[in-house]
Order: C-alpha cells, then structure tokens, then sequence
C-alpha cells in the first residue's frame, strides 16, 4: 500500500528545499558564497590571529628593549655614527643629515631644543641659523660660549619635514640619545629652550609661563625653563624675561654647586 510519502510525492506536493540566492556554500573555501571570508573568520583563526599579533608586538617590544639598552650603553666615539645610521622613525627618510650635538662633552650647561631646522638640518649642527645667533649672544651674556662649558642638542636629531611639531612616536625613538648624552655629559643643569622641548622633558601639558621661574629635574638634573631663541626673533619684548630666566638659570647652577660643595664638606 502506497505510504503518505509517496501519495504527495506523486502529487508533487513535498517541499522542495533550495538555498537562497547569495547563501550558497563556496566548498572550496567553506564559506557562504556572496560573504566576505575576512568577516567570516572562524573562532580558531581569529585566535590565531591574536596569538600572532600578540607575538609581534612582544616581538617589538623586545626589539626596543635591545635598541634602547645598546644606545644606553654607547660612548661618545660611536654616538654621532649611531645617530646617523638611525631608522626606528620616518625622519631618517627625510632629512638630510642628522644632528646629534655640538660642544663640551663634560659641559655643565646643557642646552636643549626640540629640533633641528633647515639650516641645522644642511649642517649638522643645531642652532647655526639666526636663532643660533641670538643664542650665541644669550651665552655670551652669561659670559659663555659655544664648546666651552657648554654643549647644544636637541630633543629630535633628524628636521620633521617642514619643521612641523614632532611627534610622540619621533620622540620616544629619539629620547634614549638624549638621555645617553645627559650620561656622558652629566651637566649640572639643563636648560629647556622652548616650550615643545620643556614638555616633552617635563611629560607635563603646561604652558612656558607656568614653567618659567621654578626649578625642575630631568634624570635627577636640575632643569631650567626659557624661550626658544626663534620665538624671540618674532616677539622681541619676550627677550627681557629670557634674560631673567638665564639670570635664574646661573643662580641655580651657583647654588647647586655650593650645595655639592658643602655636601662634599660635610662628608
């Protein structure tokens, strides 16, 4: 006797089952076809995937580590060469030459700007253009010069294209040859020129003025807070309170000084 199954089947009454148009499996790659298989990732390729950037960015992290570690440990023979052969930023694509510093290397006055500009960026050397000038003369004022007792970098050693503002990535790649040249020099005070370079040293988010007139320390030196000598070419007023944050600046390195001496006495 013919079952219910068959008695519809004769009558072409069961159901035909189709996949929609744009859900058909795509057996070669497992996936619904119409889909995009990077959304449809399985659960198992996704971990995957996060193991691998895991790996990477532990990967980098070393990376770092190792770099850091070698810069902490050069001597001023290979610093420059070290410099110059640097590529952990964008800036060694760009710029002409590097510039690591120029002075005293036992100096103690340390003078620090943000970065090189286009003239400094031709030379290789910092401060060479008219704001170098006008630091020259600030030195000079302080009855010092450039190579004696006084030693000239910046917080960058490659120009930003166009001298935009640095940024953070530039100058966590940079900031170990600075703090290597703050080891070697091991000045007795370190002057911030300018407001990038007071902050970034700092880690603060503050303006010059609220920085000015106060000791601060940098790797356990005393820092002192003033104009960047190209601000001053453009607002020639602000040269009075330069000259009294250079008067604070030598009051400070006397006082330390008198102070490691009587420290040295009591001792």
């Amino acid at each position: 006797m013919p079952t219910r199954d068959d008695i519809l089947t004769e009558l072409g009454l069961v159901p035909t089952w189709r996949l929609r148009m744009g859900v058909e499996t795509d057996r070669a790659h497992g996936f619904p076809r119409g889909t995009d298989p990077a959304r449809e990732t399985p659960r198992a390729g996704r971990e995957v995937a996060a193991d691998s950037l895991g790996q990477a960015a532990a990967q980098d992290n070393e990376v770092g580590s190792h770099r850091t570690a070698r810069i902490a440990a050069l001597e001023w023979r290979d610093f420059a060469a070290d410099v110059d052969a640097c590529t952990a930023c964008g800036l060694a694509r760009t710029r002409r030459k590097s510039v690591p510093g120029v002075g005293d290397v036992v100096a103690e006055w340390l003078f620090v700007g943000e970065a090189p500009g286009g003239e400094e960026d031709a030379r290789g050397e910092p401060f060479v253009g008219q704001a170098g000038k006008l630091l020259d003369n600030m030195l000079a004022a302080l009855g010092l010069k450039r190579g004696e007792h006084v030693y000239i970098a910046n917080v960058l050693k490659c120009r930003p294209p166009g001298n935009r503002t640095p940024e953070p990535r530039e100058i966590e790649a940079c900031q170990p040859y600075l703090d290597r040249q703050i080891a070697l020099i091991r000045p007795k005070l370190i002057v911030a020129l300018g407001k990038s370079a007071a902050t970034t040293l700092l880690d603060v988010d503050a303006t010059i003025a609220s920085l000015r007139g106060r000791v601060h320390r940098y790797r356990g030196v005393p820092l002192v807070v003033t104009y960047h000598p190209a601000y001053l070419l453009r607002n020639l007023p602000d040269k009075a309170k330069a000259w009294e944050d250079l008067v604070f600046a030598r009051r400070t390195l006397q006082g330390s000084g008198a102070a490691a001496g009587q420290e040295a006495g009591d001792g």
